[in-house]
């Protein structure tokens, strides 16, 4: 990498440090995710014990996922609560329309502030980045609300930065796939239910299985859409491997499986909702603790 580069990554990792010390006791909310896992990484290396990383074990997270992320966090040392989040009590958050993200964060930051309280842990964190300012991420909103701290992207520490300085620590989870929960993979405007978030698992385990690592299983109802990495869509374009994909899909109750040509790409979900949503899905008024050095 170009040295400059370097030395630039260098003065962002020494604020996000200057950052974290200047917070002081802090909960992070985690999910095992490479930005999420940074952060906590990060922030017990500057902390130690005076740090905690919260993570929601809810039926829109993925049990492999939940395994890995309680992994990443034992191999380091890293303090971990793990609790439970009730957002499928909230019918707002059943619903499944545009706002669904919020009232996911909501329950959760609502859950963290209320175990912190009597731990003496005064600030939350989250791992948003400088590049997640740009999409539609109604959590954010939630975050804002519940004075949630950003220490990633307030050391303008974008996603590849803190992919390089995983990579360059050494932690496995430099180049893990992106993973939104799985509530996502569902239309908007089809209620997110147990049993709609166990069969998405099911087929996502499905084609993990079968040698896939970057993709998503879209539920619609009756029907399931595929999107697979464009470096991994050869290998799905065989009659064999369509009959295998099928057959696995379709003994979860789906009628129609599909492949999505246009391949795999984040938040395909979110390009049919009217830019007025999208827009009030990225508040700019974010709570920060600026640094103490």
């Amino acid at each position: 990498m170009n040295s400059d580069l370097l030395t630039g990554l260098e003065a962002k990792r020494q604020e996000l440090d200057s950052r974290l010390l200047g917070i002081g006791r802090l909960m992070v909310a985690y999910s095992g995710g490479t930005d999420s896992a940074y952060l906590a990484w990060a922030a017990h290396r500057v902390l130690g014990k005076e740090m905690l990383a919260v993570i929601a074990d809810s039926p829109s997270l993925s049990r492999a996922h939940l395994r890995d992320a309680v992994e990443f966090a034992t191999q380091h040392g890293i303090p971990l609560q793990v609790v439970d989040t009730n957002e499928l009590q909230n019918p707002d958050y059943v619903q499944n329309d545009s706002t669904r993200c919020f009232h996911c964060k909501d329950e959760l930051f609502k859950v963290m502030s209320e175990i912190g309280g009597p731990l003496q842990f005064a600030h939350i964190a989250y791992g948003m980045n400088v590049d997640d300012r740009g999409d539609f991420r109604p959590g954010q909103k939630a975050a804002v609300e519940h004075r949630v701290l950003a220490p990633l992207a307030e050391a303008g520490l974008t996603k590849e930065d803190i992919r390089t300085l995983a990579r360059e620590e050494g932690l496995r989870i430099w180049d893990k796939p992106a993973s939104a929960c799985l509530s996502s993979r569902i239309a908007y405007g089809l209620p997110v239910t147990r049993e709609t978030l166990e069969s998405i698992e099911k087929g996502e385990e499905a084609l993990f299985s079968m040698g896939f690592r970057q993709f998503r299983v879209r539920h619609h109802g009756e029907l399931v859409r595929i999107e697979i990495a464009r470096e991994e869509l050869q290998r799905m374009l065989s009659l064999a491997m369509f009959e295998q994909v099928g057959a696995a899909l379709k003994k979860l109750g789906y009628k129609y499986v599909t492949l999505d040509l246009e391949g795999y790409r984040s938040g395909s979900m979110n390009a049919l909702l009217p830019v007025s949503e999208i827009a009030m899905g990225n508040p700019q008024d974010r709570p920060v603790i600026e640094s103490t050095k």
